[in-house]
């Protein structure tokens, strides 16, 4: 028999949908210097729409450790259940449900492991636009990145990266 409060410590991947990830390189508004960006977003097309999606992701973090909304938590001072494997071109992302992999220029990889970390964005709020393999114009990126109700939806965190060991 299951538990009611079981039942809802369970996440429901069905409504996740298609999460993408996407990378890009960016000035650190503190140092001027290249941050590699990783962003984690549902598309918004889970078996329960848009609305479940965004409530599966919260889910996800939550049970991750990640707050929504708040400050960027350091990773690497702390046991979040999430890393980051940068390995022949492509970034890994892992979490607790769900891998994900994106490719990545050269110069995110440079950023990455000058810094040992990636600004990584997980946001709440499904994207449809985003979709995998469809180009996104950097004012798309930009103004879904920048918008409020985004940056309110997201966790924020510095990720730690690892390369395989040779």
């Amino acid at each position: 028999m299951t538990s009611p409060q079981s039942r809802e410590n369970r996440l429901d991947q069905s409504n996740l949908g298609t999460i993408s990830v996407m990378a890009w390189v960016g000035e650190h508004v503190d140092d001027g210097r290249d941050m590699a960006f990783l962003l984690a977003y549902s598309l918004g097309d889970g078996a329960a729409g848009p609305e479940a999606a965004g409530e599966a992701v919260r889910h996800l973090l939550t049970q991750s450790g990640l707050p929504i909304g708040g400050g960027v938590v350091d990773g690497s001072r702390s046991s979040l259940p999430m890393t980051v494997l940068i390995e022949d071109g492509s970034a890994s992302l892992s979490t607790p449900y769900l891998n994900a992999r994106c490719l990545v220029p050269e110069q995110w990889t440079t950023a990455a492991r000058k810094r040992d970390h990636v600004y990584f964005m997980f946001t709440t709020r499904p994207w449809p636009q985003g979709a995998p393999g469809v180009a996104v114009a950097e004012e798309d990126l930009k103004a879904f990145l920048c918008d409020e109700a985004t940056i309110a939806a997201s966790a924020h965190c510095l990720l730690p990266v690892s390369t395989p060991r040779t």
